[in-house]
């Protein structure tokens, strides 16, 4: 929709010699044929040679990740508990306050 259009090259008609400058002449340009033809797409899937070492790799890895995000969610974990605990206290001590208060003590 907001793109321009271009008439077609072979539409485009500018004659040289009727108050058109040189460099401003009609010049059609025809691409160089390629100069190799395209390979064709291979036909099966390489497999994926699998080492020792990259397998040892591998499992490390797996293994760290593992236990990086194992450590982080149990972190969060205890952090929510003892932000838990201590607006238990709080509130405990809010509620002593105000049952001494009440009662005159």
């Amino acid at each position: 929709m907001l793109t321009p259009k271009y008439p077609a090259p072979d539409t485009a008609s500018i004659v040289r010699g009727q108050g058109v400058s040189p460099a401003h002449e009609l010049v059609t340009v025809t691409p160089a044929p390629p100069s190799q033809t395209p390979t064709p797409a291979p036909t099966a899937r390489p497999s994926v040679q699998l080492t020792p070492g990259t397998l040892v790799a591998a499992v490390g890895g797996g293994t760290a990740v593992v236990l990086v995000v194992g450590t982080v969610l149990v972190s969060m974990l205890l952090a929510v508990a003892i932000t838990a605990v201590s607006v238990t206290v709080c509130a405990l001590v809010i509620r002593s306050l105000l049952n001494s208060h009440q009662t005159g003590r």
